[in-house]
This record gives structure tokens, C-alpha cells and sequence, in this order.
């Protein structure tokens, strides 16, 4: 196996096709956009969080949502219009309840090992990403979930991070810009942030450095199965049709990598799970002061934020199960710029950028790195709202996977 396609130049593709040119293979990355990460991997909340890697198949999960449903600004919204690729995978989601213990483990463990990874790489490659390593705070604003917190703390030390209760006081002194009362919290000082955006473009360059060829603005039309090798149906921007043929396709292609499974005779199950955030530009010196530096996650609004750099402070929060509809809704913006003013007053929030992405989320809340029905084939995908953090040891087992020439139903939990 020498020539390997991977496609999707988001966060896993890159950092996929990364760990396979040190290992000496000849890759291509495809994208039908014009630049690496301008998707989900565009303007996510930033952090690096082991810390948020309890996974969402829970009762308790459950019966909020359905409080929620009909809360326009709700921090999980669902669509409730019939769709059957919906209703199906939330079926497969509860079902998923039973696993929940197990894979927040496992998901504990795998975010930890993974920042080793994404460190280095940043390290070996010379990548500015506006880096914190400054830790996540958690705070709860009442004492029922402040205990249901703690136990979600006791399996998340159990999983091997270092994190602790800390006092309203106590939260204070970690962020002092953090002025409205709070009940208690949990800190994480191994946590990190930074701009995926940044990381993805520059380590697409060191690809680059190392013989990875890009083919962006260019559309996988259809994938078939010649002998031992694969030949995709690709159309470059305003260009005919063509082909490249490789030894192996690896899909990582986020939402779209349920398509590309189709294509290849593979069931993955992977539902659009929309995520918002805001970029507050940072303009004046009352503004740099008043937003904190060190990342914080409100348990009672599910927002997140992260300080990129000295000039922007990234806001990002809620679930909406609405399809492949990436439209920017004030309704649902509006809340995290209001959470902003409501917490931290000084920051002038007259510049605020919205986005909008797609979590690309299995029912059970973890990561597909595994092989095909058909042999070459292969997937990294499906990270849901952890693939910032999980992308780095993703890669470097799907790397092992092939070196191995086989791979499990599941993705494994390193040792």
C-alpha cells in the first residue's frame, strides 16, 4: 500500500494525512472546498477538553431535552418534524445508555492521550494556534447539578485526568474576571484552547513540507473498486471529470462521511448535530481586560469559551438536531451574546461574528477508526464534539490500523 487518499481536509483528514506521510506513505487530501478547515473545523469553542468528555447517552440528558423541546433558546433543540435518519438514531442513541460509563472512560482516556499527540505535532511542526495552556474551568450555578457534577468528576478522575472541586472563591482567584456568583466548580489545569482553524491550515502546510498534494475546490463524484486498487470519480472547480487511483481511501469527511460509507457498501450512522458560536472582537483596552483567559464551560447554559489571543474571545454552545441546515439563526446566536453581557459586562460586544457548524455524532457518542467492507478502505470519523480534541491519537491509530492491515468494529482505547 503506497499511494493513499484521504478524503476531507477538515481537522481529522489533515491530521490523518500528517501521521500517514511520517510513516513514509504517499497520501492525497480532497476537498470540495477551497481551503483546508473552513467547516467544522472553522470556529468551534477552542478547547482541548478532556475534561468534556463525558458522553451524552444518559438519562438525565434525555429528560432535559425533552423539557427543552420547546424552549426556542434551548441549549439542545430538536427539530421535531418527522425525518427518519432523525428518529432512527435517536433510537440508537438510547439504547446507547447502558454504554455510558464505559465510553466516558474510554473517551477520558483517549482526550488525554491525544493532547500528547497534538502538542508534539504543534511542537515538531513550529504551528502558532493562539495556545493556552491555562486549564478549563467548569462552573454550576446550583447545588443539584454541582452533585450530579461531582459524579460525572469521579469517573472522569477514574479515566485519569487531573481535575478538582474548587470553591466559589477558589473559581475567582483561577479566572478573576469571573464577577457573577456561582455555586461551585471544577477545574482541569492539564486542559488546554486554541484556534482549530490555525492549527488545521498549519499543519496542512508541514503535509505539504512532507509530499502531501491537496486537490481543494474538488468534488468526489463516486469511488469504485479495480482489482486492488480504488479509482474515485473526482471534478475539480469548472474542470471535467477525472480519476486518481489509490491503494487505499481513508473517508474523513465529517457529516458527509455517512455519503462516502454508502458509496463503499459501509453503514455508518453519523447524524448532523449543529453547533453555534460567537467571535467577540476584542477592540479596546476595557474589553482585553474584562474577558477571561482562562476557558470556562457553564453548566447551566452548556456554553464554552475560549480567549484566542489577545484581540478575540470565542463563545460557543448548544446542540440543534436539524438536519444538514447550516443557517445562522438569531434565535439561537443571540443567547450567547447575551450570556457574554450578563457575565462579563466590560466586553463590548458590538463586533460579534457568528457561526455555524455540524458535529459529525454517532449514536453512541464515539469516534469511528476502523476498516471498510472492502479492503483499502478505511474511516476516521465521526468525533462529535470532541474531534478537536480527539483528532491527534485518532490519527495515529488509524496509522497503527493500517500498519496492521486490520482494524476493529470499535474504536480501541491505547494501554
Amino acid at each position: 500500500m503506497h499511494h493513499i487518499a484521504v478524503i476531507g481536509a477538515g481537522i481529522t483528514g489533515v491530521t490523518s494525512a500528517y501521521a500517514l506521510a511520517k510513516q513514509g506513505y504517499s497520501v492525497t487530501v480532497i476537498d470540495r472546498l477551497r481551503y483546508c478547515a473552513m467547516e467544522t473545523s472553522y470556529a468551534n469553542g477552542g478547547q482541548l477538553s478532556a475534561c468534556n468528555a463525558e458522553v451524552w447517552n444518559s438519562t438525565s440528558t434525555i429528560l432535559k431535552g425533552m423539557r427543552w423541546m420547546l424552549r426556542r433558546d434551548a441549549p439542545l433543540l430538536v427539530n421535531p418534524s418527522p425525518n427518519w435518519h432523525k428518529y432512527s438514531w435517536m433510537a440508537e442513541f438510547v439504547r446507547h445508555v447502558g454504554n455510558y460509563r464505559e465510553n466516558t472512560l474510554r473517551t477520558t482516556r483517549l482526550a488525554i492521550e491525544s493532547r500528547k499527540h497534538l502538542f508534539k505535532m504543534a511542537e515538531d511542526e513550529g504551528i502558532a494556534f493562539d495556545l493556552e495552556r491555562r486549564g478549563i474551568l467548569h462552573v454550576f450555578h446550583d447545588k443539584k447539578s454541582f452533585e450530579a457534577g461531582r459524579r460525572v468528576n469521579a469517573l472522569l478522575r477514574e479515566g485519569g485526568l487531573e481535575r478538582h472541586e474548587v470553591t466559589p472563591d477558589e473559581a475567582r482567584d483561577i479566572e478573576p474576571t469571573l464577577t457573577t456568583e456561582c455555586y461551585g466548580g471544577f477545574y482541569t489545569p492539564s486542559d488546554a484552547t486554541g484556534d482549530i482553524h490555525k492549527f488545521t491550515r498549519g499543519l496542512a502546510q508541514a503535509c505539504e513540507r512532507r509530499g502531501v498534494q491537496f486537490l481543494m475546490d474538488t468534488e468526489v463524484d463516486g469511488i469504485a473498486s479495480v482489482g486492488q486498487v480504488h479509482r474515485l470519480s473526482i471534478t475539480r472547480a469548472a474542470g471535467p471529470m477525472e480519476r486518481l487511483d489509490a491503494d487505499a481511501v481513508i473517508v474523513c469527511a465529517g457529516t458527509a462521511s455517512r455519503r462516502f460509507a454508502s458509496m463503499l457498501g459501509d453503514r455508518l450512522n453519523i447524524y448532523p448535530v449543529k453547533g453555534y458560536s460567537i467571535t467577540v472582537e476584542l477592540e479596546d483596552e476595557q474589553s482585553v481586560a474584562g474577558a477571561p483567559w482562562v476557558s470556562l464551560l457553564d453548566e447551566e447554559a452548556k456554553i464554552v469559551t475560549s480567549r484566542l489571543g489577545r484581540d478575540r474571545f470565542r463563545v460557543a454552545g448548544t446542540a440543534e438536531f436539524n438536519g444538514y441546515n447550516k443557517d445562522i439563526r438569531a434565535d439561537r446566536i443571540q443567547p450567547l451574546t447575551n450570556w457574554v453581557r450578563r457575565h462579563f459586562s466590560q466586553v463590548d460586544t458590538s463586533r460579534v461574528i457568528p457561526w455555524a457548524g455540524l458535529r459529525p455524532m454517532m449514536p453512541d457518542m464515539m469516534p469511528r477508526v476502523m476498516a471498510g467492507r472492502r479492503p483499502g478502505v478505511f474511516y476516521n470519523t465521526g468525533h462529535g464534539h470532541l474531534g478537536w480534541t480527539l483528532s491527534a491519537i485518532t490519527a495515529q491509530m488509524l496509522v497503527d490500523e493500517i500498519a496492521r492491515g486490520a482494524a476493529p468494529a470499535r474504536v480501541a482505547v491505547p494501554a
